[in-house]
């Protein structure tokens, strides 16, 4: 029996599997990954990827970047960096005998922020409102910020020397924490052989193609929110937020924000898929990314070495899933 979408997704199909084709080009593997950044952009949501060194962060994010005709920046974060680094500044000019604000590098569509953690708390405090109400108020005044704007910051989970901890309010923000694996070892092999063959990385990465037009991605998210998602679905996405809340080896469970949050995703992630419904397994997919950096494990369970994944995998079996 063939299924007959009721929303037409053969453009967003076709859109999806030509900037993966285009990511192929020169990324190996990460193909998890990439669907988990493909399934953000479509619901407009921030994403935090965290991965040792040399495993392709900076890369596949510049990568998809390429593939939308919009702007892109890249701020690296270091722990001298100001906040007005990263919002601007505003600047005499003595030909008007006034103030011209002088926008940052965050006023871009796609931003890029590199080793997040690497700057002070009230660095990363100007991210705050520009990436939750997607505007920045600089001396009174308010800019908002160009549709589409989505932040990819990256951190190193190991290096802790010189880092300073997310505060709880910022990593709330974040759609999704991505956690980037090394390649197998035949992917290490492509990986080799692109390298061996690959004259220059700079003219691979020039060849990436643009795929969509900021209006095409605006109407191909339109289409993500007529998704149909049946109210057992709904009680499903707040069961598994609410039991975060009353776990015993958790110390602080998810806001409200994770509950939209993986109601949107789980829209998004369907339509990439191909389908106008949600069903129970996207949502199991994907709550690992919603929720582990939204919740904290008591002192105890750390000593015992389990880690968020842990505890929401026990709490996704606990559950039951409805049919």
């Amino acid at each position: 029996m063939n299924f007959k979408s009721r929303i037409e997704l053969e453009d967003l199909s076709n859109a999806i599997e030509a900037i993966k084709s285009q990511i192929g080009k020169i990324i190996v593997g990460q193909h998890q990954t990439i669907e988990l950044l493909l399934t953000a952009l479509l619901a407009d949501g921030h994403v935090l990827l965290e991965g040792v060194p040399g495993v392709a962060k900076t890369l596949t994010a510049k990568l998809l970047a390429k593939t939308i005709n919009t702007d892109f920046s890249r701020i690296q974060f270091t722990p001298d960096l100001m906040p007005s680094d990263v919002l601007g500044t505003s600047v005499f000019n003595p030909k008007l005998t006034n103030f011209e604000f002088i926008k940052g590098p965050i006023f871009s569509n796609i931003v890029l922020v590199d080793e997040i953690n690497r700057a002070p708390a009230k660095t990363q405090s100007a991210l705050f409102e520009v990436m939750e109400e997607r505007q920045a108020t600089i001396d009174k005044t308010t800019y908002p910020m160009s549709s589409p704007f989505i932040v990819i910051a990256t951190q190193n989970p190991i290096e802790h020397e010189g880092t300073y901890r997310l505060p709880e309010a910022q990593l709330d923000r974040f759609l999704f924490k991505i956690i980037v694996n090394y390649p197998t070892p035949d992917q290490e092999v492509e990986v080799l052989r692109g390298h061996h063959l690959r004259k220059n990385m700079a003219e691979a990465i020039a060849d990436i193609e643009p795929v969509l037009q900021p209006l095409e991605l605006a109407e191909l998210r339109q289409k993500t929110h007529q998704v149909h998602v049946e109210d057992k679905l709904l009680s499903y996405i707040a069961q598994i937020v609410l039991e975060t809340r009353s776990n015993k080896s958790l110390f602080l469970g998810a806001s409200p924000r994770a509950s939209v949050a993986l109601l949107n995703s789980s829209k998004a992630f369907a339509s990439i898929k191909g389908r106008d419904f949600v069903t129970p397994e996207d949502i199991q997919f994907l709550a690992p990314s919603v929720l582990r950096h939204r919740i904290l494990l008591t002192p105890e369970r750390e000593m015992e070495g389990a880690t968020p994944d842990d505890v929401v995998a026990q709490l996704l079996q606990k559950i039951e899933v409805p049919r």
